[in-house]
């Protein structure tokens, strides 16, 4: 099931789109704007309606290419919007309707050539195009009107469609700074583009920006009925006559042919204006960037006043909504990237979500995503371990994962959990997902930050289900095979009689220096958690007594020694418990074994190893990482599809 063109005129033929992209100027008074933005057309809500959208534009787009630096028709269309835009605030109710959809048809043809501009000209060209007979200040007056509207004017079903286009507009000459900065030897800051969405007049106005953007993605407002149409107007039908497209793209009626809804198609300004504001705060990170500034200042909305202060970019949000929206949306890479800036960066927000106590809303989806890492984007795993490392980092939290009981989790289908803790559900997909990057992708960065996580909590383990503490040493002992299986190769490599220098026993070599780091990490975890909450773990020390055969081979490797110690005196004191029972003894009887001697255990017998804190920093030049990634969602979740192979993350 597919969309289909249910409506569509011969462009090439129109009168209206031959007058406005032909070398003659139209004067910014004459009557020809008033029919030729009277049309009717349902945008595009999917990447196959935009593509049937732009070839058929695609000649005219062309000629106006050729012709506009003679007529500047695309400069007086852009006028007009400034015009009319400055009087959307004061239509009647009685007049809003039409002058809406006119405003919309306006906006959305501008749209429209921006997109072919950005894609066949340069930014200079670019700019030429719109100012064009002016007086060099039109791009800088369009870009105030766009923030006009979508700080000033109301999200309503009437302006739904002029608030979405207006991000859309926004996001189309923003992927020229992602040309300039990645495609040519201009610098960042050397964007004209750039330099008037960052410094222009409208910067004032970056705080209410933000909270607009953020509010419109708390409020996932779906399309409203007649989205882009002006249906119900009758002068509005006898104009849309004189339609330069007739475009209108439409779904079958069929619901058992129906594909799942993408969020844009569920609600596109909610992801148009989480997508903007990514690429607002990811962009120009070492120089002053208001947008940036203020998604990482801004406060919760309670009845506290302002703090004093000289800064002009906090305002207030309501972090409950907040927080509600992202709980339903972490599954999606932008929520994800957009959690992960608050809790890096905004500390009211990140004090904020520690003090929740229904933190497993959160938790949970960020754990599916983990779990059904085959299915995500690699960098989208990536972000949702960070997330769990920064949280790791608070005590607090380590304790509250260990409290917070969870029932039937259906979605771990390795092994039916019916009971089973917050902080055992994320240790076990935690597990998961170093197991599959071993596996799959092999990606050093992911393995460092996903031990890190498990080490932060390790001092706070309490009450682990069986089946986590099996998998817990279950990781060492697979890691462990692999460390034997690759020592034995080295060895082989070694001994063998070729007299040049192996490349292989390199790899080899660095391949053991991982593996042992690994182990080391995966042995204090465990020994953090036995220093501290020993008496806490009955089925983790049952776990160690089962599998001792496991630790033997390492007590003589000098790197892992000192830790191995620890644990084998673990090991040593219960199994001598164990040993006093005259007759054989079920796991149940051994477990009543280990809970009583725990409560003798002396704290002082294990050797005292410093604490395990890890604190997540990010890569120096983040943008190298964050702005192609940032731009790839915007290609495949705006359906804006940029004819553009260097959308990618490599």
């Amino acid at each position: 099931m597919g969309t289909t063109v249910s409506k569509s005129s011969d462009l090439s033929i129109n009168d209206y789109c031959l007058k406005f992209v032909a070398k003659e100027a139209i004067s910014l008074n004459d009557p020809f704007w008033n029919r030729f933005l009277a049309f009717t057309i349902t945008p595009p809500t999917t990447r196959s309606d935009q593509i049937i959208l732009e070839s058929k534009i695609d000649p005219l787009c062309q000629e106006l290419l050729k012709n506009n630096l003679s007529s500047g028709n695309l400069g007086t269309l852009i006028h007009l919007f400034i015009s009319r835009s400055s009087e959307l605030l004061v239509a009647t109710d009685s007049e809003a309707n039409l002058f809406n959809w006119q405003l919309f048809n306006n906006l959305f043809t501008i749209r429209c050539v921006l997109k072919f501009l950005t894609e066949t000209t340069t930014e200079d060209q670019l700019l030429e195009h719109i100012e064009f007979n002016g007086n060099g200040t039109l791009f800088e007056s369009f870009i105030s009107s766009l923030f006009t509207i979508l700080v000033d004017v109301p999200v309503q079903d009437t302006t739904y469609a002029i608030h979405l286009e207006a991000v859309t507009c926004l996001l189309i000459l923003l992927f020229v700074q992602y040309e300039v900065q990645y495609h040519s030897s201009l610098q960042l800051n050397a964007s004209q583009i750039y330099n008037v969405v960052m410094r222009g007049k409208h910067v004032i106005s970056a705080p209410l920006f933000v909270k607009c953007l953020l509010t419109n993605f708390i409020n996932q407002q779906a399309l409203p009925k007649g989205y882009g149409t002006g249906q119900g107007q009758s002068l509005v039908i006898g104009l849309a006559t004189e339609l330069w497209s007739m475009l209108t793209f439409s779904r079958k009626s069929e619901d058992s042919d129906l594909p799942e809804l993408s969020e844009f198609q569920k609600a596109p300004l909610a992801t148009q204006s989480i997508l903007l504001l990514l690429v607002l705060v990811h962009k120009w990170t070492t120089l002053n960037n208001p947008y940036r500034l203020s998604l990482f200042s801004c406060l919760n909305q309670d009845n506290n006043p302002m703090p004093p202060t000289t800064e002009n970019t906090i305002f207030k949000l309501d972090f409950n909504s907040l927080y509600s929206t992202l709980c339903k949306k972490t599954s999606g890479d932008a929520p994800t990237l957009l959690l992960y800036l608050l809790l890096h960066r905004n500390p009211a927000f990140k004090t904020y979500l520690l003090d929740r106590l229904d933190i497993q809303d959160l938790i949970i989806p960020i754990l599916k995503t983990l779990y059904n890492a085959p299915n995500s984007h690699s960098h989208h795993i990536y972000m949702s371990i960070i997330i769990l490392l920064i949280l790791s980092e608070d005590d607090t939290f380590n304790k509250t994962v260990h409290e917070t009981k969870l029932k039937n989790i259906t979605w771990y289908t390795e092994r039916q959990l019916t009971d089973i803790s917050l902080g055992g559900l994320l240790i076990l997909v935690i597990i998961r997902t170093i197991q599959y990057n071993m596996l799959k992708m092999r990606d050093k960065y992911l393995h460092t930050n996903c031990l890190a996580a498990l080490a932060n909590m390790s001092s706070q383990f309490r009450d682990l289900h069986p089946y986590v503490s099996q998998r817990l040493v279950s990781l060492f002992e697979t890691i462990a095979k692999k460390y034997q299986k690759v020592s034995k190769t080295l060895d082989f490599e070694r001994h063998s009689t070729e007299i040049n220098i192996n490349q292989d026993e390199e790899d080899l070599q660095q391949d053991i220096n991982v593996l042992e780091e690994v182990l080391r990490m995966v042995l204090e975890i465990l020994n953090s958690c036995l220093a501290t909450q020993l008496t806490y773990n009955p089925n983790l020390i049952y776990t160690l007594l089962y599998n001792r055969h496991i630790f033997e081979m390492f007590k003589d490797k000098v790197v892992f020694q000192d830790i191995i110690h620890n644990i084998d005196i673990v090991i040593r004191h219960f199994s001598e418990l164990l040993s006093t029972k005259t007759q054989e003894v079920d796991a149940h009887e051994v477990l009543q074994v280990i809970q009583q001697g725990g409560k003798y255990w002396p704290k002082d017998k294990l050797t005292k190893f410093p604490d395990l804190k890890f604190k997540y920093v990010e890569e120096e030049q983040p943008e190298e990482f964050f702005i192609p990634y940032v731009w790839e969602l915007v290609n495949q979740q705006s359906v804006l599809n940029w004819n553009n192979s260097s959308i990618a993350v490599c």
